[in-house]
């Protein structure tokens, strides 16, 4: 009799789920057709609004009111029969929040008054002008991708313009920072107005990248010297012509003397002579200039890599215009699995910032492993301040695949960055079971999923680079180990041999005192503890430290041992993983389920290929066993790669 009651519950629980593709993101509203909605007059925004309220709140009344007294910076009061603001903006926000609360088994979020953090919580997508993406995994661009047709494009970027809306984002870099001239071309500029004109009323400004060289590029000038008079007039003309017709653009985002893109460098110029330019331009607009600090091996070769971005920009402290950002990764290297943070936070003292995370998931897995980043940014904040920052951006993971970012947990991803870039104090835990509730619903055990999200990314780092091992990727696409990697025609800092150092005496690259002194970079107490061995967190230990294998560390292991157990660690956790999502079947869509059951097998398998192949080749520096098979494990032989230790 009980295992009867039980099936049926079983079948009546799946009876109710439907198929589902997960398109619809976190934004699955009952539509309910039931509310009345008393607003005043207003525009695009406040009719979104209004439409919102009426086909998805379960109340009868609700007010929407405009109050000029109120601080007129996005923000909101809420309570359970009204939404306040000083605009149309802030109430769509007001809207978004009271539909959270209303899909969330949590106590109810109103009363308050909720303003962002920052001003700009801006999307930067590498969309190329064909349609492709750098570093992109869920299909072809949603901008400029010739698979949809006019109707189906126009309502693609609606609904991405409702769910950026719907967590607080308010600005698309819609370009590549590898970025072509073309861009700036009146066929792109009309085609970049009609985006605009689509996400401008969800609040949404546009931005583009821009190539540094363009006005040479496109045949308009001999240079593109910053302090040339006829390059500035040029860039003065360009942005006019944009303002034109698109009166509320943000500004341009731009890559200079960085892995081959052009900069003011070429002219013997400094970054900030090259950035003013720009601002100078976009200032009469009121637009703004956001300058990567991402640059190595133009002044500084042959330098430590992490050390490369304060060194080129700290003597320019205090010389950029007021309209001026810098833009600096979360890390000093290349949004790796785990990093310290960059040390350019602590030194900038003058000049804007905002820090630049990577939604994407380039070395992460790709959108093929399950990988929640959220952890990730609350660690970077627990040593940055936000308040030192004046925005947040987010290299964005959003394709043309039905799903819109290929694997349905890296929607969370997306999720979590708007939620954060609104409230950076918020938690990790706490964004992950709004998103597992809004994306689920109620029936899914959502405290097993949320332990499998806030795990996954230190399971990622176990089975890929503990213990502050870095960049030890395959070349160029960066999916899958290759710590053996060595290639005689690129710079050596393309090469994982540079980063990991290993001999027969240990592991690890010396940014102590004694090597680069990459930690005189950073601000105290972080700066001794870095330094020493003994102090040291276990997590940075071989980013600061060469290390030898029979090292010991504080929980008693030598670090041979420790490293082999942390690999095995990582795999383990990703078998709790499938044992968790396959107790959740009855809970969740066909579909959805086993999309997801099928990525875990197959971050599974690259985790055991990540744990074999690296510890085979470690292996072979620290003349000490390892206890599993390594069949079918084939690696650059050592005489190659030992050549290169520096």
């Amino acid at each position: 009799m009980k295992k009867t009651i039980l099936l049926f519950i079983f079948f009546a629980i799946c009876s109710t789920i439907t198929a589902e593709d997960g398109h619809n993101l976190w934004l699955r509203y009952e539509t309910l057709n039931k509310a009345h909605v008393i607003a005043p007059k207003g525009g695009k925004t406040m009719q979104i609004a209004i439409d919102e309220l009426k086909k998805y709140w379960n109340g009868k009344d609700i007010k929407l009111i405009i109050d000029k007294s109120l601080k007129n910076d996005d923000g909101f009061i809420y309570d359970a029969d009204s939404i306040c603001s000083h605009s149309e903006i802030g109430l769509l926000y007001g809207v978004y929040e009271a539909l959270r609360t209303q899909q969330l088994s949590t106590s109810s979020n109103a009363g308050g008054y909720s303003a962002p953090k920052y001003s700009r919580r801006i999307l930067n997508h590498w969309d190329n002008l064909d349609g492709s993406i750098e570093r992109g995994y869920a299909g072809k661009s949603i901008f400029f991708s010739s698979r949809l047709k006019s109707y189906d494009w126009e309502k693609r970027i609606i609904e991405y313009a409702r769910a950026n809306a719907s967590i607080g984002i308010n600005g698309s870099v819609l370009n590549n920072v590898n970025a072509s001239p073309k861009i700036l071309t009146k066929e792109y500029l009309d085609s970049i107005r009609n985006i605009a004109d689509i996400i401008r009323p969800y609040g949404i400004k546009v931005y583009l990248s821009v190539n540094f060289g363009s006005p040479m590029a496109l045949g308009y000038t001999k240079t593109a010297d910053p302090l040339d008079v006829t390059v500035k007039n040029w860039w003065i003309n360009k942005v006019n012509e944009i303002y034109s017709l698109i009166p509320d653009f943000g500004g341009f985002l731009v890559k200079a003397n960085s892995e081959g893109q052009p900069g003011p460098f070429d002219y013997g110029r400094t970054h900030a002579d090259g950035a003013n330019m720009l601002a100078d331009a976009l200032a009469p607009h009121k637009g703004i200039v956001m300058w990567r600090s991402f640059v190595y091996g133009a002044k500084h070769k042959g330098e430590d890599r992490v050390k490369q971005a304060l060194n080129e920009f700290q003597d320019l402290d205090g010389k950029f215009r007021n309209n001026v950002i810098l833009q600096s990764k979360n890390g000093p290297l290349d949004f790796q699995p785990r990093e310290p943070y960059a040390p350019i936070f602590d030194n900038m003292k003058h000049t804007k910032q905002m820090a630049e995370f990577q939604i994407t998931q380039e070395y992460t897995g790709q959108s093929k492993h399950l990988v929640y980043l959220a952890t990730m940014w609350k660690e970077f904040f627990s040593y940055v301040s936000p308040d030192c920052l004046v925005g947040i951006a987010g290299v964005s993971n959003i394709g043309d695949d039905i799903n819109w970012c290929g694997h349905p947990f890296s929607q969370a991803n997306w999720y979590a960055f708007g939620r954060l870039a609104w409230d950076p104090s918020l938690s990790a835990d706490l964004i992950a079971h709004e998103w597992i509730q809004q994306t689920f619903g109620q029936n899914i055990n959502e405290y097993a999923i949320g332990d499998m999200m806030l795990t996954s990314r230190e399971a990622c780092v176990d089975y890929m680079m503990p213990l502050g091992l870095h960049h030890i990727f395959a070349f160029d696409h960066h999916y899958g180990p290759q710590p053996d990697g060595y290639k005689a025609e690129y710079p050596i800092e393309w090469c994982p041999v540079y980063y990991h150092k290993a001999d027969k005496n240990g592991v690890g690259f010396d940014r102590s005192s004694k090597g680069t002194n990459a930690v005189s970079q950073y601000r105290e107490p972080y700066r001794s503890m870095f330094d020493n061995l003994q102090t040291c967190p276990d997590e940075y230990l071989l980013w600061f430290h060469h290390v030898p294998w029979d090292y010991k560390l504080r929980n008693g292991d030598t670090l041979w041992d420790e490293l082999c157990g942390l690999y095995y660690r990582g795999i383990e956790q990703v078998v709790s993983f499938q044992k968790i999502w396959q107790d959740a079947q009855p809970y969740v869509d066909g579909e959805r389920w086993s999309k997801v059951n099928m990525l875990l097998q197959v971050q599974l398998d690259n985790a055991k290929e990540w744990r074999d192949y690296t510890l085979r080749y470690f292996q072979t520096f620290s003349k000490q066993p390892i206890k599993y098979d390594f069949t079918g494990v084939s690696f650059m032989p050592i005489s190659v790669s030992s050549k290169l230790k520096q």
